[in-house]
């Protein structure tokens, strides 16, 4: 008797070591999914894109300015302020873009974050400002600092940025240094090819030239040998004289210019009184300063964005 229950608990105790072995995990899955990401807060959109291309699925990434609101025109709020006092890694893009951001950094107590101006190390083009309003050239320039914050707009700028980005992932978690490397090398594979696409799509246009509402394209322009003529400053909410106006007129016409463009997150309305002048339609030529939420529901981003600028651009430039 006493011998078939020892059986029976034998029998009992294999069953229930298998089972046990069978449901636990293996130990490189259970150290993997708690594994700690880096927390990365960026300004905005251009540089939340390329901080999600570098860390994926290591980092988690937040973007500070709402979708559809213009970076010059936000400010950081006391809860963003205190939640970053856990960043690890926060990146901005420089150049007076974000005026808000000595405030920011001033506020934050901890040793651990490393802060990343992306467009260190870029080449930089000045400012562009209007000649016939000298008064409102020194208080723009006062605000938006002496060269064009838009640097992005060149994708060899964007390289730099990206790599600047990656350095700082590394610095903040060596361990995965070969991770960054690897999607830093894959990202620069596809932003070289942009520039590629852009050179050789725009190789034969019949036009160099594009009047856009604020002058935030020069990057993009002097990279692909165009020409930029800009309704306002840096500034998007600058009002431009009527002098003004009727020398974008004579020019819009002495160039058969077909179209005027503006951007996703200003209003149209200096654009469409410009093209109403010339017989000339309007059109989107985006600056990437930051996406709409309706953008970002249908998945684009900064490649994206950036071969619609260039379809629009074919196609106001002629062939």
């Amino acid at each position: 008797m006493k011998r078939n229950q020892l059986k029976k608990w034998s029998i009992l105790l294999i069953f229930t070591l298998l089972f046990i072995g069978g449901c636990s995990k293996p130990v490189e899955e259970t150290q993997g999914s708690t594994e700690e990401k880096l927390l990365v807060y960026t300004s905005f959109y251009p540089m939340y894109d390329f901080a999600k291309n570098i860390g994926k699925d290591k980092i988690d990434l937040k973007l500070m300015i709402p979708p559809g609101v213009e970076a010059h025109d936000w400010e950081p709020t006391a809860k963003i302020m205190g939640e970053m006092e856990k960043a690890d890694v926060l990146i901005y893009n420089g150049l007076e873009m974000e005026p808000w951001i000595e405030k920011l950094t001033a506020s934050i107590q901890s040793d651990q974050l490393i802060i990343v101006e992306a467009s260190q190390g870029t080449d930089l083009i000045e400012g562009e400002a209007h000649e016939d309003e000298h008064e409102e050239e020194e208080e723009e320039e006062e605000e938006h600092g002496e060269y064009d914050p838009h640097v992005w707009l060149n994708p060899m700028n964007a390289i730099k940025q990206v790599e600047n980005i990656k350095d700082a992932f590394i610095q903040a978690d060596e361990v995965n240094k070969d991770f960054y490397e690897a999607n830093f090398k894959e990202y620069v594979d596809r932003l070289n090819a942009l520039d590629e696409k852009y050179k050789q799509e725009l190789s034969n246009a019949k036009r160099k030239e594009i009047v856009v509402a604020h002058a935030a394209f020069g990057y993009l322009t002097n990279r692909y040998g165009l020409e930029q003529v800009a309704i306002t400053g840096l500034s998007p909410q600058e009002e431009p004289s009527a002098a003004k106006l009727a020398e974008l007129t004579e020019f819009a016409k002495e160039h058969n210019l077909k179209y005027i463009f503006f951007e996703t997150l200003t209003s149209p309305k200096l654009a469409q009184v410009l093209a109403n002048e010339v017989g000339a339609e309007i059109a989107v030529l985006n600056p990437l300063e930051g996406l709409t939420q309706e953008e970002i529901d249908a998945g684009k981003d900064y490649i994206a964005v950036m071969e619609e600028n260039l379809a629009a651009l074919k196609k106001a430039l002629g062939e």
